[in-house]
């Protein structure tokens, strides 16, 4: 079987565009990359037929010379394959910006809460471990324990409020369920704070 480098280059290069595409946080460039990824494993399972034959009939055609079928049934099938889900991911981009005015894939809020909780945890963990390891901790290591202690429980406390905003319908529903920063919060209460 005879393979060209060309179109093997060309498809390898149309993977990693495609690739990295979809690796950023826009749906519409999710869709790009979906589409160009799909073309280059399409022409990647072209390319490895081999040299153009003869049609693959029956009858009359010596078997040594005929194309195999196989690859062009599959990358017909990856074409309606692709085909269907460009629309699917057409219409999430288009919903997406009719909900939010932006395509932009945010973060899922319960994936933030466990990645939070761990890394609060992982802090308390190391910090008792410091305070642990010595001789016997002095009045301001102590007070030091204490503030950070409370510092990392507020910093849990603050998250499932920002959590129970989310499934609060009084509350921004929108910016809680399609994933505002706390900050942004806080940042608000300053500034009514500041105002009123």
């Amino acid at each position: 079987m005879i393979m060209s480098a060309s179109l093997l280059a060309t498809s390898v290069v149309l993977c990693a565009v495609g690739g990295i595409l979809m690796l950023t946080r826009p749906l519409t460039r999710i869709l790009l990359g979906a589409v160009i990824a799909s073309n280059g494993i399409n022409l990647l399972v072209l390319s490895s037929t081999g040299s153009a034959g003869a049609a693959p009939l029956l009858y009359g055609v010596p078997l040594r010379r005929v194309t195999d079928p196989l690859p062009q049934a599959i990358a017909l099938t990856a074409i309606v394959i692709t085909l269907a889900t460009t629309a699917f991911l057409l219409a999430m981009a288009y919903r997406s910006y009719q909900l939010t005015g932006t395509d932009e894939v945010h973060d899922d809020l319960e994936d933030r809460r466990i990645f939070l909780r761990a890394e609060v945890l992982g802090e308390r963990a190391e910090l008792r471990e410091e305070y642990r390891s010595g001789p016997s901790p002095t009045r301001q290591e102590r007070a030091h324990y204490r503030e950070e202690h409370r510092r990392l429980r507020a910093r849990l406390r603050a998250d499932r409020a920002h959590q129970a905003r989310g499934r609060d319908a009084g509350g921004d529903l929108w910016n809680d369920v399609l994933g505002a920063d706390p900050e942004d919060y806080m940042h608000d209460k300053d500034d009514r704070g500041a105002t009123g």
